[in-house]
């Protein structure tokens, strides 16, 4: 569906553009999109690569072993139907930590094998799980305490200070992580009273 709206927007464009007279700048716009496009990811690759490099070095020392068995509890309390030892614990809580560190681009990996243990849990249903629409909802939101990508971005269009939006990084995703727990409790809630628990 996506696909769709975008083929439609590219078409409309150049309609536009044509009855216009801009193609010359549309042209133009193609051409420096795609090579700005080129340039911020060659950007955003090192300080990526940089910052995996820091999460295998953390790995390997156990300090996300560390940090995922002090987030293990809380991760019990939000997704109550998930065994304690089924893989699909690990890959929630690698995802969570994953997120909290701003690598989008290495939790989803992991939040996709995630979804797929949870689905099996749920013996394969089409209908998504409780624990399923929980972890969906979190990643959206997911609290970020360092928002590398951002960071990356901001310091190749030469930010003045790039890392200034840490703080209000951490209030906004904070928040947008309680809300999506609570909105998700809610109309579980609402579910249960309806006397339509799966």
């Amino acid at each position: 569906m996506i696909n769709i709206i975008w083929m439609f927007l590219f078409a409309v464009g150049f309609v536009f553009a044509a009855i216009n007279g801009t193609m010359e700048e549309v042209n133009a716009a193609i051409f420096d999109g795609a090579k700005e496009a080129v340039a911020i990811c060659i950007g955003l690759i090192s300080v990526l690569v940089f910052w995996l490099g820091l999460m295998k070095i953390a790995q390997n020392a156990g300090l996300l072993d560390g940090l995922a068995k002090l987030a293990r509890p809380l991760a019990k309390k939000i997704f109550p139907e998930v065994p304690s030892d089924h893989p699909a614990m690990g890959y929630i809580l690698s995802n969570m930590i994953a997120n909290l560190f701003g690598l989008g681009n290495a939790a989803t990996p992991m939040g996709i094998q995630a979804m797929k243990q949870l689905k099996e849990l749920n013996d394969n249903k089409d209908e998504a799980s409780r624990s399923m629409v929980t972890l969906l909802a979190i990643n959206t939101s997911s609290l970020t305490l360092i928002p590398t990508t951002v960071i990356a971005i901001r310091i190749q269009y030469d930010s003045a200070s790039p890392t200034e939006i840490v703080s209000t990084t951490i209030i906004a995703t904070m928040i947008s992580t309680i809300s999506a727990i609570l909105i998700d409790r809610y109309f579980y809630r609402r579910k249960v009273k309806r006397g339509d628990r799966k």
